[in-house]
Protein backbone atom coordinates (compact mmCIF):
# COMPACT_ATOMS: atom_id res chain seq x y z
CA UNK A 1 0.00 0.00 0.00
CA UNK A 2 1.79 3.21 -1.22
CA UNK A 3 -0.05 6.91 0.12
CA UNK A 4 0.21 9.57 -2.08
CA UNK A 5 2.67 11.45 -0.32
CA UNK A 6 3.72 14.50 -2.47
CA UNK A 7 6.76 16.36 -2.74
CA UNK A 8 9.86 16.16 -5.50
CA UNK A 9 13.09 15.04 -4.15
CA UNK A 10 16.03 17.67 -5.35
CA UNK A 11 19.56 17.52 -5.06
CA UNK A 12 21.21 20.08 -2.12
CA UNK A 13 22.80 22.97 -3.74
CA UNK A 14 24.18 26.36 -3.08
CA UNK A 15 22.32 28.48 -0.33
CA UNK A 16 19.52 25.28 0.31
CA UNK A 17 22.39 23.93 2.22
CA UNK A 18 22.25 26.15 5.35
CA UNK A 19 18.75 26.59 5.33
CA UNK A 20 17.20 25.09 8.84
CA UNK A 21 14.73 22.36 9.42
CA UNK A 22 14.22 22.82 13.21
CA UNK A 23 12.37 25.91 12.62
CA UNK A 24 9.61 23.30 12.84
CA UNK A 25 10.13 21.20 16.54
CA UNK A 26 9.07 17.80 16.53
CA UNK A 27 8.69 17.87 12.61
CA UNK A 28 5.30 19.38 13.02
CA UNK A 29 3.80 22.86 11.51
CA UNK A 30 6.21 23.13 8.43
CA UNK A 31 4.94 26.42 6.91
CA UNK A 32 8.43 27.82 7.49
CA UNK A 33 10.21 25.23 5.76
CA UNK A 34 11.54 25.23 2.20
CA UNK A 35 9.16 22.52 -0.14
CA UNK A 36 11.71 21.89 -2.20
CA UNK A 37 14.03 20.30 0.96
CA UNK A 38 11.61 19.69 3.58
CA UNK A 39 14.57 18.14 5.85
CA UNK A 40 17.04 20.73 4.98
CA UNK A 41 19.30 21.61 8.04
CA UNK A 42 18.67 17.93 9.73
CA UNK A 43 20.22 15.29 10.30
CA UNK A 44 19.56 11.64 10.11
CA UNK A 45 20.93 8.34 10.88
CA UNK A 46 20.29 5.60 9.09
CA UNK A 47 21.43 1.73 9.92
CA UNK A 48 21.61 -1.06 7.46
CA UNK A 49 21.82 1.64 4.60
CA UNK A 50 24.78 1.12 1.78
CA UNK A 51 22.97 -1.60 0.16
CA UNK A 52 18.79 -1.66 -0.42
CA UNK A 53 15.95 -0.35 1.18
CA UNK A 54 18.33 1.93 3.57
CA UNK A 55 20.57 2.73 0.77
CA UNK A 56 17.36 4.11 -0.94
CA UNK A 57 15.87 5.85 2.11
CA UNK A 58 19.63 7.67 2.57
CA UNK A 59 19.87 9.05 -0.71
CA UNK A 60 16.13 10.16 -0.55
CA UNK A 61 16.69 11.90 2.82
CA UNK A 62 19.92 13.04 1.54
CA UNK A 63 18.17 14.70 -1.68
CA UNK A 64 14.82 16.21 0.42
CA UNK A 65 17.99 18.04 2.11
CA UNK A 66 19.14 16.00 5.35
CA UNK A 67 22.54 15.24 5.89
CA UNK A 68 23.11 11.43 6.21
CA UNK A 69 24.91 9.19 8.65
CA UNK A 70 25.48 5.77 7.26
CA UNK A 71 26.47 2.16 8.47
CA UNK A 72 26.93 -1.31 7.81
CA UNK A 73 29.15 -4.15 9.33
CA UNK A 74 31.68 -3.69 6.26
CA UNK A 75 34.44 -0.59 6.25
CA UNK A 76 34.31 -1.48 2.31
CA UNK A 77 30.22 -1.13 1.71
CA UNK A 78 30.49 1.71 4.34
CA UNK A 79 33.25 3.27 2.02
CA UNK A 80 31.49 2.54 -1.23
CA UNK A 81 27.64 4.29 -0.46
CA UNK A 82 29.35 7.29 1.59
CA UNK A 83 31.25 7.74 -2.16
CA UNK A 84 28.55 7.13 -4.06
CA UNK A 85 26.21 9.72 -2.53
CA UNK A 86 28.60 12.33 -2.07
CA UNK A 87 29.04 12.25 -6.12
CA UNK A 88 25.35 13.16 -6.12
CA UNK A 89 26.22 16.40 -4.34
CA UNK A 90 24.59 15.20 -1.26
CA UNK A 91 26.16 15.56 2.36
CA UNK A 92 27.03 12.27 4.02
CA UNK A 93 29.13 10.38 6.68
CA UNK A 94 29.52 7.42 7.60
CA UNK A 95 30.91 4.64 9.80
CA UNK A 96 31.04 0.93 11.10
CA UNK A 97 28.10 -0.23 12.98
CA UNK A 98 27.17 -3.84 13.66
CA UNK A 99 24.26 -2.59 15.30
CA UNK A 100 24.04 -5.76 17.62
CA UNK A 101 27.53 -4.41 19.23
CA UNK A 102 27.19 -1.90 22.27
CA UNK A 103 30.55 -0.22 21.25
CA UNK A 104 29.60 -0.26 17.38
CA UNK A 105 26.14 1.69 18.66
CA UNK A 106 28.19 3.96 20.81
CA UNK A 107 30.70 5.03 18.00
CA UNK A 108 27.31 5.34 15.44
CA UNK A 109 26.57 8.41 17.62
CA UNK A 110 29.82 10.05 18.13
CA UNK A 111 29.94 10.45 14.57
CA UNK A 112 26.26 11.95 13.82
CA UNK A 113 26.76 14.00 16.68
CA UNK A 114 30.05 15.24 14.63
CA UNK A 115 28.25 16.98 12.52
CA UNK A 116 26.29 19.79 14.46
CA UNK A 117 25.93 18.57 18.26
CA UNK A 118 22.56 16.81 17.88
CA UNK A 119 20.80 13.71 15.37
CA UNK A 120 16.90 14.59 14.41
CA UNK A 121 16.13 10.95 12.89
CA UNK A 122 16.76 7.55 13.05
CA UNK A 123 15.66 4.86 10.65
CA UNK A 124 16.25 1.62 11.87
CA UNK A 125 17.04 -0.67 8.69
CA UNK A 126 19.55 -3.17 9.55
CA UNK A 127 18.30 -6.59 9.96
CA UNK A 128 19.15 -10.38 9.91
CA UNK A 129 17.56 -13.21 8.99
CA UNK A 130 19.99 -16.55 9.45
CA UNK A 131 17.42 -19.23 8.96
CA UNK A 132 14.86 -19.97 6.39
CA UNK A 133 12.95 -23.13 8.14
CA UNK A 134 9.97 -23.19 10.41
CA UNK A 135 10.16 -21.55 13.96
CA UNK A 136 10.53 -24.80 15.51
CA UNK A 137 13.73 -25.96 13.72
CA UNK A 138 15.55 -23.05 15.09
CA UNK A 139 17.98 -23.10 17.37
CA UNK A 140 18.55 -21.16 20.93
CA UNK A 141 21.40 -19.60 18.99
CA UNK A 142 19.51 -18.29 16.08
CA UNK A 143 16.41 -16.62 18.05
CA UNK A 144 19.01 -15.20 20.02
CA UNK A 145 20.37 -13.42 16.95
CA UNK A 146 17.34 -12.57 15.60
CA UNK A 147 15.40 -10.92 18.55
CA UNK A 148 19.00 -9.07 19.31
CA UNK A 149 19.42 -7.97 16.21
CA UNK A 150 16.35 -7.24 14.46
CA UNK A 151 14.54 -5.91 18.27
CA UNK A 152 16.56 -5.30 20.93
CA UNK A 153 19.77 -3.25 19.30
CA UNK A 154 17.28 -0.70 17.50
CA UNK A 155 16.07 0.08 20.51
CA UNK A 156 19.05 0.14 22.91
CA UNK A 157 20.66 2.36 19.98
CA UNK A 158 17.54 4.78 19.90
CA UNK A 159 18.21 5.42 24.15
CA UNK A 160 21.80 6.47 23.05
CA UNK A 161 19.90 9.01 20.33
CA UNK A 162 17.08 10.25 22.85
CA UNK A 163 19.28 12.90 25.12
CA UNK A 164 20.16 14.36 21.84
CA UNK A 165 16.60 13.88 19.38
CA UNK A 166 14.84 15.89 22.60
CA UNK A 167 11.96 18.07 20.87
CA UNK A 168 12.89 17.88 17.22
CA UNK A 169 13.24 14.02 16.25
CA UNK A 170 11.38 11.29 14.45
CA UNK A 171 12.07 7.40 14.64
CA UNK A 172 11.34 4.87 11.75
CA UNK A 173 11.57 1.10 12.40
CA UNK A 174 11.11 -1.27 9.37
CA UNK A 175 9.04 -4.53 10.01
CA UNK A 176 7.63 -6.23 7.23
CA UNK A 177 4.17 -7.85 6.32
CA UNK A 178 5.59 -10.92 7.21
CA UNK A 179 4.27 -9.51 10.40
CA UNK A 180 0.37 -9.39 9.48
CA UNK A 181 0.50 -12.73 7.16
CA UNK A 182 3.94 -14.70 8.43
CA UNK A 183 5.52 -16.53 5.68
CA UNK A 184 5.90 -20.33 7.03
CA UNK A 185 10.07 -20.51 5.59
CA UNK A 186 10.96 -17.26 8.05
CA UNK A 187 9.87 -18.81 11.02
CA UNK A 188 11.93 -16.32 14.19
CA UNK A 189 12.01 -13.44 11.01
CA UNK A 190 8.61 -13.53 11.30
CA UNK A 191 7.87 -13.44 15.15
CA UNK A 192 10.88 -10.64 15.26
CA UNK A 193 9.04 -8.39 12.83
CA UNK A 194 5.73 -8.61 14.54
CA UNK A 195 7.43 -7.12 17.79
CA UNK A 196 8.58 -4.56 16.40
CA UNK A 197 5.13 -3.20 15.90
CA UNK A 198 4.60 -3.33 19.22
CA UNK A 199 7.53 -1.50 19.44
CA UNK A 200 6.96 1.20 17.80
CA UNK A 201 3.61 1.35 19.52
CA UNK A 202 5.40 1.70 22.42
CA UNK A 203 8.08 3.13 22.14
CA UNK A 204 5.59 5.86 20.37
CA UNK A 205 4.01 6.36 23.79
CA UNK A 206 6.67 6.69 25.70
CA UNK A 207 8.78 9.13 23.33
CA UNK A 208 5.59 11.57 22.96
CA UNK A 209 6.63 13.93 25.81
CA UNK A 210 10.08 14.06 24.28
CA UNK A 211 8.90 15.77 21.22
CA UNK A 212 9.94 12.43 19.47
CA UNK A 213 7.59 10.80 16.90
CA UNK A 214 7.72 7.00 16.43
CA UNK A 215 6.78 5.33 13.37
CA UNK A 216 6.96 2.05 11.37
CA UNK A 217 7.20 0.92 8.27
CA UNK A 218 6.11 -2.76 6.53
CA UNK A 219 7.70 -3.58 3.21
CA UNK A 220 6.66 -6.63 1.08
CA UNK A 221 8.61 -8.45 -0.98
CA UNK A 222 11.30 -5.73 -1.77
CA UNK A 223 14.06 -6.60 -4.64
CA UNK A 224 17.13 -6.69 -2.82
CA UNK A 225 20.08 -8.92 -2.11
CA UNK A 226 18.68 -9.38 1.45
CA UNK A 227 15.90 -10.62 -0.19
CA UNK A 228 16.96 -12.80 -2.72
CA UNK A 229 16.11 -15.82 -1.22
CA UNK A 230 12.72 -15.14 -1.71
CA UNK A 231 12.07 -13.57 -5.43
CA UNK A 232 14.98 -15.43 -6.96
CA UNK A 233 12.53 -18.99 -6.42
CA UNK A 234 9.74 -18.30 -9.14
CA UNK A 235 6.94 -20.16 -7.35
CA UNK A 236 7.89 -18.31 -3.71
CA UNK A 237 7.50 -15.09 -5.78
CA UNK A 238 4.35 -16.31 -7.55
CA UNK A 239 2.87 -17.28 -4.38
CA UNK A 240 3.45 -13.44 -2.78
CA UNK A 241 2.68 -12.13 -5.66
CA UNK A 242 -0.83 -12.91 -5.80
CA UNK A 243 -1.27 -12.74 -2.02
CA UNK A 244 -0.63 -9.04 -2.64
CA UNK A 245 -2.67 -8.95 -6.04
CA UNK A 246 0.57 -7.13 -7.87
CA UNK A 247 2.22 -7.96 -10.95
CA UNK A 248 5.69 -6.92 -10.20
CA UNK A 249 7.99 -7.03 -7.27
CA UNK A 250 8.66 -3.54 -5.01
CA UNK A 251 11.75 -1.66 -5.46
CA UNK A 252 13.58 0.08 -2.17
CA UNK A 253 12.73 3.70 -3.89
CA UNK A 254 8.85 2.50 -3.00
CA UNK A 255 9.99 2.50 0.74
CA UNK A 256 11.98 5.44 0.42
CA UNK A 257 9.32 8.45 -0.14
CA UNK A 258 7.61 7.11 2.67
CA UNK A 259 10.27 6.96 5.33
CA UNK A 260 11.52 10.70 4.19
CA UNK A 261 7.26 12.07 4.83
CA UNK A 262 7.27 10.52 8.37
CA UNK A 263 10.31 12.14 9.10
CA UNK A 264 9.11 15.76 7.47
CA UNK A 265 6.83 18.00 8.97
CA UNK A 266 4.20 16.78 7.13
CA UNK A 267 3.91 13.56 9.06
CA UNK A 268 3.68 15.76 12.35
CA UNK A 269 0.68 14.86 13.49
CA UNK A 270 1.39 10.93 13.08
CA UNK A 271 3.47 8.59 15.35
CA UNK A 272 2.44 5.18 16.48
CA UNK A 273 1.89 4.20 12.96
CA UNK A 274 2.43 1.73 10.93
CA UNK A 275 2.52 2.55 6.75
CA UNK A 276 2.25 -1.00 4.57
CA UNK A 277 4.28 -0.57 1.22
CA UNK A 278 3.10 -3.99 -0.19
CA UNK A 279 1.38 -2.88 -3.49
CA UNK A 280 -1.63 -4.44 -1.81
CA UNK A 281 -2.26 -6.05 1.32
CA UNK A 282 -4.47 -8.58 2.60
CA UNK A 283 -4.47 -7.34 6.93
CA UNK A 284 -7.52 -5.14 6.84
Amino acid sequence: MRRALGWAGGRLRGPEASVSGRMCSGGGGGDGADRRFPLAGRVAVITGSTDGIGLAVARRLGRDGAHVVLSSRQQENVTRAVASLQAEGLSVSGTVCHIGKTEDRERLVAKALEHSGGVDFLVCVAGVNPLVRSTWEASEQIWDKILDVNVKSPALLLGLLVPHMEKRGAVVLVSSTVAYSPFKLLGPYNVSKTAILGLTKTLALELKPKGIRVNCLAPGLIKTNFSQVLWKNEKILKDIQNLHQVSRTGKPEDCAGVVSFLCSPDAGYITGETIVVAGGSPRL
